[in-house]
């Protein structure tokens, strides 16, 4: 909902970070990698109870994620990182909850299951109508720059990450927060059925 607001704040913050990244040679890709595996790190210290070492590593999978799109701005952009960037997100955002319900399967799993759930229902109406837009050639104004057409939502990426920052902070409370955002990502999911019911109207090619 407020990715597009918070995308130009976030490029002009991480603009040197990323310069300096190029100028020793570390490539986009390695640092999307790079991200991934802190981010598996810190699945399995929430895992384990250690929340703190879980927020730190999840913090520093999203500095990964920004810094990997601003240095392929500064070389060259290639399909097989914006293939990478966009699959190890999907898979990190599905993984991260299973921490909780690893951590205490009695209270967290069920919640859990139904907040990975509603993730297939956005994740899945975002890449399949990113998939014909691409097909049809239409872009994205808000997001420029990214590799593959952004649909919004009220639950985008940035709502997602302050609900794992919430969960760490409160673990108590996951079972609440996981069932509070399901609901919002089930509403996400139907405006972007309807979305994708206008744009690609029966009779149109």
């Amino acid at each position: 909902m407020i990715d597009a607001t918070l995308l130009p704040l976030v490029k002009r913050a991480i603009d040197r970070p990323a310069r300096v990244l190029v100028a020793r040679g570390i490539s986009a890709d390695q640092i999307t990698l790079v991200g991934f595996g802190i981010g598996l790190a810190g699945i399995v210290a929430v895992s384990l109870g250690l929340f703190g070492l879980g927020l730190l590593c999840l913090v520093l999978n999203r500095l990964a994620d920004g810094l990997d799109g601003a240095v392929a701005r500064l070389t060259k952009p290639t399909d097989r990182g914006a293939f990478l960037d966009i699959a190890l997100d999907f898979m990190f955002y599905g993984l991260f909850p299973l921490g909780f319900a690893l951590q205490d399967p009695a209270s967290n799993a069920l919640p859990a299951a139904v907040l990975i759930s509603s993730f297939i229902g956005t994740g899945s109406s975002f890449l399949a109508f990113s998939i014909i837009a691409e097909k049809r050639g239409i872009t994205s104004e808000e997001y420029p720059t990214k590799g593959i057409y952004y649909l919004g939502g009220l639950t985008e990426g940035t709502e997602t990450i302050v609900l794992f920052v919430a969960m760490c902070f409160f673990p108590l409370a996951f079972p609440w927060l996981a069932y509070i955002f399901a609901a919002l990502c089930a509403i996400t999911t139907v405006t972007r059925w309807l979305a994708g019911w206008r744009m690609f109207g029966a009779g149109v090619p």
